[in-house]
Formats: C-alpha cells, structure tokens, sequence
C-alpha cells in the first residue's frame, strides 16, 4: 500500500526526484572520494615528506568537499519540497474523498479516525518520504561504493564486510517485523484518544452537569494508558535497535583494526590503506544505520498508508450521474415513490414502501415516533444518502439523475442539530449564496425572528461566531440556520425538527412570517411538537419506517390511531380539537 500510494502521489514529480537522486549520488561520490586522498596524503605525502604533494591533494580535497556540500545542500532542498508537495497532495486527496462521501460512509469510518487519517497518518507517510529524499537516496549508493572502495584498498580485509554486513540485516529485520504489528496498533490507540477527546470537548456542558468528571478523568486516563503501553512497546524496540548497531560497529571496528594492524605488520598493507579502509567502513556502517532509521519509519508509515488508501477507495454511496440533468421543467415539486432506506447488513430496513407528494406553495409535514425514520426520509431528497429501492423525484426527475449542483439550488435542508461554522453571522448567511446582499441578509434575518439578537450582538452582521455556533443559544442557532437556507430563496424547503429549541410564540411568529415568505415554494416539516404541525396541508405519519396515514390535522384526529395518540400526549382532547 505505501509503495502504491507514493507511486500515484509522486508521478507528478519525476523531474524534481531524478534531481534529487542526481545530486545524492554525485554528493556520495565525493564523500567516497575524500577517504582516497587522505589515504594519499598520509601514504605519498607525509611519509615520504612531500610538502607539495600534501597541498594539492589538499586542494582537491577541499574543491571535493564544496562539491559535497552544494549538491548535499540542493539535495535537502528539492527532497524537502518534494515531500511537503507529497502532504499537501494526499491530505487534499483524503479531504477530497471525504467530502464525497454519505453519512453512510463518514459513520463507517469515524470522524475521529477521518482526522487522525488526514492528519497524523498523513505526516508519517510525508515524514518517510522527507527521510527518504534526504538520507535514504544517498545510503545504498554509499553503501555500494564504500564496498567496492573497500575491496580496492584491501580485498583480504574486505572479507569482514560478508559477516557484518548479513549480522546487521538479520538483527534489523527482526526488530522490523515485530514494530509493524506494534505501529498498527499505536494508530487505533490515537483514533481511541481523538474520540474520546472529541467527546469529551463536545459534551463538557453534559459531564459537568451530571458531574462525570472524575469518570471521564478515568475514561481518557484509560486510553491514554493504551497509547502508552504500545508506545513504550515500540520505544523498547527502538531503543534496543541503535545498541545493537552500535555494537556491531564497534566491534567491527576492532576487528578491522586487529586484522589491519597484523597486515601492516607484515607489510601487505600500507597506513594510509588502513585508514581509509576505515574510513569506508564507517561509512558503509553509517549507510546501513541510516537504513535502520529509515526501516524504523517504514512500518508506522505503511500502517498508516493502508489506513489512507483505505479511505482513497472507498467509493461514496452516492454517486454522481454520468450523464447528469441540467433543467428542470417545473418548479419545487417533490416526490417519493414506494422509496426504501436500508443500512448495509441491516435485518429491517430504515424506511419501507414511503410514498409522499409535496407540491409548490403548500406545506407537507412529517411526524412520527422516536426512530420512525422521519430525518432518514429528508435525508434522501438532497441526497446525504440514497435510497437503496423505489424513487426520489425532484421536478419529475429522479435526484440521482440531477446534476448535484442543480439540486443543490433547488433544495435547502434545515438539519436537526444546525451547524455554524467558525466566522461571522453574514459569512454562514452567505454559505449558500455568497453574493447575497446585506439587505438580503437582513430580510431572511427578520423572517426567521433573528433580527433583534443579531442587532444586539457587537458588529451585527459581522459579529463573530465560534465553530458550531458554541457562543450562540441552541434557539439563536435554530434561527441562523433557518435565515441561511432562506437566503438561497430556493423552490424547496427540507425543516428537520428545525423549530423544537424555540418557545412557543418564537415558534408561532416564525410559521407565520415563514408562510408568507415561502408562499410559491414547496416546504417539508418534521417535528415532534403537534403545534407546529396542525396547520398544515397534509400530515404524513411515520411509524416504524412506513406511512401510516396522511390527511389534514382533523382527517387523522379522527381517522388514524398514531397520530391521535401522538396529539393526545401533548394536548388535550380540547386543544386537539
């Protein structure tokens, strides 16, 4: 997955890679080249005291070494930007993927572990990549060359390398495979610790007014213990890595400087051979530890890339037509036929043979009991989901056949628990209409009876709102919501329980301005509360996901038992009637 996910996201960047490889393997060469001059220097120079000689091959050396830093340095450069461009690409992919997807798809997943996907998992894999670019390149050509530079200052003492090298992978290896289980593990534990957090900051009104404090101290305190039994699991690891290799080094180190000794001795072997022969040691070790370093990401990021690519394939339930409708021949009117709603692996299905007509300057509302399928059934007609039997007709034309942005003009949805985003009033006024006009803002402010709060509040139309509106009451953010879908004007209004935080004659002032406002369009209503609901056109009851009956308010008082009892449990048989 990590090598399939770099290989689509990196394609773009071929030429910038090729660069950095370029000046990886000439910044390699001449770090393998120095050793040999030094190695000249002692042998030709200072034994035989050849003064001249000491300062030419040390300007060379020099010459050698600026050579070194400037591709060194351009390599960093073109490898980091590479790899920031790689973030940024597959954070937008995800972003992108996920903006596509339902409610189906988003509650498969999660929103805690969407997030630590984008962003956590996200950085691993750009951190490999920006390890890759700048270390990883240049180590297997130095190991390479360190070997063969090594055979051609002594090939007797070379036979080291076929023991060290094969102790250093087997050891690597070992501690490899038993970091990726570990790493997999320390992602779900972040997906556990940004859930719970996540709840936590949500709910802090629910925890403190039941004073669950101490329980939620517990609840995250556990999940944090978790986090830090893997973490120290993988640290264990890690920690025993770099000993290990550490040790081998060393140990090889003696070993070289035991044989070499014994063939200078001898005369087989010249100082400055050994010395360099050294050197190139080192620098073969070093190339394996920077492998080692890079093995020690290459688990954690390959998690984390099948946890991405995951997201990537995941393909949206709802999916855009082909060969899209782009008019319409009439205007606000909506239809569902015999439509179903059924959750993947589902026993029962959430909605069942649901017919429903709504016409323009009329207003259809929908009640039912708790669980009824009454937001499942709004949901469908701006297509948040599909419906997996039957149809959902806009203007005679079935939604998954209308191009998304002309359904979109046609439909505004009121959700039941209305979201504000971080900004200001008139920014999330205008999030359906960004040139509406102040005096446009103003109009749908007054309709939905918030006009007043809005005025009182400091710079009016420009005053600040918190992300989700937490520095608003639940009925002020009713009433912006409300004022937002009016803006748009559009030929269908979708009201999910919309009014339930308003009192009783917010809610009555609202209906009524609402009626002469959305007097030409189709409007749908579901509530729970009867008031709001007696008055209109037709009245279609919900129970267990299928339509139970629908007429008028008096029609179902004296015809359907449902809705009767519905009634009777807020009002008397005198209000009723």
């Amino acid at each position: 997955m990590l090598i399939r996910l770099l290989r689509a996201y990196l394609r773009p960047y071929r030429k910038p890679l090729t660069l950095v490889v370029v000046l990886q393997l000439v910044q390699t060469l001449a770090t393998l080249y120095l050793p040999t001059l030094n190695a000249d220097i002692i042998d030709k120079g200072v034994v035989k005291g050849d003064t001249g000689y000491i300062m030419s091959t040390g300007g060379i050396m020099i010459a050698v070494a600026l050579v070194q830093i400037v591709c060194s340095v351009g390599a960093v450069y073109f490898g980091a930007r590479t790899a920031m461009a790689l973030g940024r690409d597959v954070r937008s992919g995800v972003f992108t993927r996920v903006q596509e997807f339902s409610a189906r798809e988003v509650g498969r997943f999660g929103t805690p572990s969407l997030i630590t996907r984008t962003t956590n998992d996200v950085q691993q894999v750009q951190m490999l990549a920006l390890m890759t670019f700048t270390m990883m390149v240049a180590a297997p050509i130095m190991c390479v060359g360190g070997i063969a530079m090594a055979l051609n200052q002594d090939v007797k003492l070379s036979s080291l390398l076929l023991i060290i090298v094969p102790v250093l992978g087997v050891i690597i290896s070992l501690i490899i495979v038993r970091m990726r289980s570990l790493f997999r593990r320390m992602q779900e534990r972040i997906d556990t610790i940004n859930r719970v957090l996540r709840e936590q900051i949500t709910g802090v009104r629910v925890i403190r007014a039941f004073v669950r404090d101490s329980r939620e101290q517990q609840r995250f305190a556990g999940s944090n213990t978790e986090l830090l039994d893997v973490s120290l699991g993988t640290g264990r690891l890690m920690a025993l890595m770099f000993p290990t290799v550490m040790l081998v080094v060393n140990v090889s180190s003696v070993a070289v400087l035991w044989f070499g000794g014994h063939l200078i001795n001898s005369g087989s072997m010249q100082v400055g051979a050994l010395t360099a022969f050294l050197s190139y040691l080192m620098q073969i070790l070093m190339s394996v530890m920077m492998a080692t370093f890079m093995f020690m990401m290459v688990p954690r990021a390959e998690v984390c890339a099948e946890r991405i690519q995951e997201v990537l394939d995941t393909e949206s339930s709802v999916v855009p037509p082909a060969d899209p409708v782009h008019t319409l021949a009439v205007h606000g009117h909506l239809e569902l036929r015999d439509a179903e709603f059924r959750y993947p692996g589902a026993e029962e299905p959430v909605l069942c043979g649901v017919g429903l007509v709504a016409r323009p300057g009329e207003i259809t509302a929908v009640i039912g009991s708790t669980g009824s399928g009454k937001t499942t059934l709004l949901n469908l007609v701006p297509r948040l989901m599909d419906v997996t039997g039957g149809t959902v007709l806009v203007d005679g034309v079935d939604v998954r056949e209308l191009d998304p942005a002309v359904l979109s003009d046609a439909v505004a949805f009121v959700p039941q628990k209305p979201y504000l985003f971080s900004g200001t009033v008139a920014s999330n006024l205008r999030y359906g209409k960004p040139d509406a006009t102040d005096e446009e803002l103003w109009h749908a402010l007054e309709t939905a009876q918030a006009r007043g709060f809005v005025e009182r509040m400091e710079g009016g139309l420009d005053a600040k709102i918190d992300q989700g509106g937490t520095n608003v009451s639940g009925g002020q953010r009713q009433r912006l919501a409300i004022a937002r879908a009016l803006v748009r004007r559009p030929e269908i209004y979708l009201f999910d329980d919309s009014f339930s935080a308003l009192d009783y004659a917010t809610d009555a002032a609202l209906r009524a301005a609402l009626s002469a406002e959305t007097a030409e369009a189709t409007v749908v209503i579901v509530a729970q509360r009867v008031a709001t609901i007696r008055h209109a056109d037709r009245i279609i009851v919900l129970d267990e996901g299928r339509v139970v009956g629908t007429g008028t308010h008096h029609e179902l008082m004296d015809t359907n038992d449902t809705y009767r009892e519905i009634v009777l449990s807020q009002l008397t048989e005198q209000e009723a009637a």
